[in-house]
């Protein structure tokens, strides 16, 4: 084993070590299960914060005092290969952090605890081995392990159309799953089936440019085929424009911390894939359809924008939101500017923190009204006068909304900021017709706070209690990220600027 540290080990093995003492706990005890897994998510978070520590800022690529390789399946050269680099590292910490404060919002589940909490625990674990793999079947197998627990979390424990909304995940995640078993494949091939043809390390920087492939008696780009194969699979993630509809059936019908996750952390390894593995190996066709991106991008912003307007569902609305807002992060990626890519990043982090607020908001909300309509079907108020029955609450909702909204001094601010500024050179008109994204984002969003919070308190609203302590404990923490992230955003720029300097160098030589 290579390396100086076991820390990438304990982070990803905890969670699965979680598991297995959920399973061990007597069904009778339902406390123990909650806090349990309370304790075990939390000492991951810790494990996290000592992994950031720990991290040399001054390195572009990966932190070879973390690395893990080990033979796996050694007929296929296939190794157990972990690593941590500027740009998987705020990903990690957000997974920590997110994984620990949703626990605590899933306290009132009361359906089959011992296997909601074993499966949450799997996902984490998944979703950690998706950010640290650096052997692409390794990366692979994460990838597709992950929708086994989001499938049951949304089929079991989601809302009346939970079974449409699961199999609609999964089958569009598993559809970028082929491609990219294809793309993987092919890769594998053209590596020489040696040593390092999984190395997801050792096939970027254009290894397969001018290159060629015959199918069907017709000549095709080899580069240029299997980015697009690729970048289908992560954007269906993402998700990109025509792959977004999954999207909103899955948070609305999902219970509040598995929306939480979503948001937050599993729409980011879309975008994570194009920074790990689709732009550093196809360098090349990365910067041809660098435009192309810049377009899906913007179509996102504001569709998803106009989207979002239109609803009279809140969590949907905020779902839509999450479309528009990740559109910004595919222009960042676009730009292949350093300025961009860092703002694209930043944003992955900042999106993470206000989306999940977002969601936790209206968890709490539905928990008191069982009902998230703005407007009803029959055209009556669903909220009203929330304001003055929910003060506490309220305050954190507006602290919510202005970092989704980009408001100076909150989080999304500078990462849009960045996005725009990275942007504007290599796509002016782009840049230009995304402020209205801006725009339309302030509108369904004040919109939405207006008919929800202001007006005539109606009646059913009389009976809802402000947030409790277990709530306001869940949401402190990310109310102080969007805050100082906000105004000081150095800890996570920091953290991946040589790394994303590295990424860009590799793209401008293209």
């Amino acid at each position: 084993m290579q390396g100086t540290s076991n820390l990438l080990n304990y982070i990803l093995w905890t969670p699965f070590i979680g598991l297995i003492g959920v399973l061990l706990i007597p069904k009778a005890k339902e406390n123990l299960v909650r806090y349990w897994t309370l304790i075990n998510t939390a000492i991951t978070f810790v494990l996290t914060l000592v992994l950031y520590s720990k991290f040399d800022t001054s390195i572009p690529g990966m932190q070879t005092a973390f690395n893990i390789k080990v033979p796996w399946i050694s007929s296929f050269n296939i190794f157990y290969s972990l690593g941590v680099d500027g740009i998987s590292l705020p990903m990690i910490v957000l997974t920590g952090l997110l994984f620990f404060l949703c626990v605590l919002s899933s306290w009132t589940v009361t359906k089959q605890i011992k296997a909601y909490f074993s499966l949450y625990l799997f996902l984490q674990m998944s979703v950690f081995g998706v950010f640290f793999s650096l052997d692409f079947f390794l990366f692979y197998v994460f990838w597709e392990v992950m929708l086994i627990p989001m499938f049951f979390l949304i089929g079991i424990w989601g809302g009346e159309n939970r079974e449409y909304a699961a199999i609609k995940f999964f089958l569009y995640t598993f559809f970028g799953s082929i491609l990219m078993l294809v793309g993987m494949v092919a890769l594998y091939y053209k590596m020489g089936a040696g040593v390092d043809s999984f190395n997801i390390l050792a096939m970027h920087g254009g290894k397969f440019a001018g290159q060629t492939l015959d199918i069907f008696g017709m000549t095709f780009s080899f580069s240029k085929l299997f980015f697009i194969f690729l970048f289908i699979g992560f954007a269906i993630k993402v998700p990109v424009f025509p792959f977004h509809t999954w999207l909103p059936h899955a948070h609305v019908q999902a219970p509040t911390a598995v929306s939480v996750i979503l948001a937050g952390v599993l729409l980011k390894m879309g975008t994570y894939g194009f920074l790990r593995i689709a732009f550093p190996i196809f360098p090349g066709a990365s910067v041809h359809f660098s435009e192309a991106i810049a377009w899906l991008g913007l179509v996102n912003v504001i569709y998803g924008a106009f989207c979002a307007m239109a609803q009279t569902d809140v969590k949907k609305l905020v779902a839509y939101s999450s479309v528009s807002h990740m559109g910004f992060v595919m222009l960042g990626l676009a730009a292949m500017t350093v300025t961009g890519v860092n703002g694209a990043v930043l944003q992955m982090f900042n999106h993470g923190t206000s989306t999940a607020m977002m969601f936790l908001l209206i968890g709490i909300l539905y928990e008191r009204s069982h009902h998230r309509w703005i407007v009803r079907p029959d055209g009556s108020k669903g909220f009203g006068g929330l304001y003055t029955q929910l003060p506490k609450y309220s305050i954190v909702f507006i602290i919510a909304m202005f970092a989704s909204m980009g408001l100076p001094g909150l989080s999304g601010f500078i990462s849009e900021a960045l996005i725009f500024i990275g942007i504007y050179e290599r796509f002016t008109t782009i840049t230009v017709l995304a402020l209205i994204g801006l725009l339309l984002g302030a509108a369904y969003l004040l919109w939405m706070f207006k008919r929800m919070f202001f007006g005539d308190v109606i009646e059913e609203c009389k009976n809802y209690t402000d947030m409790n302590t277990r709530e306001i404990i869940y949401m402190l923490p990310l109310c102080i990220a969007v805050i100082v992230f906000g105004i000081y955003p150095a800890p996570v720029l920091n953290i991946m600027r040589a790394s994303v300097g590295n990424l860009v160098e590799m793209l401008s030589k293209f």
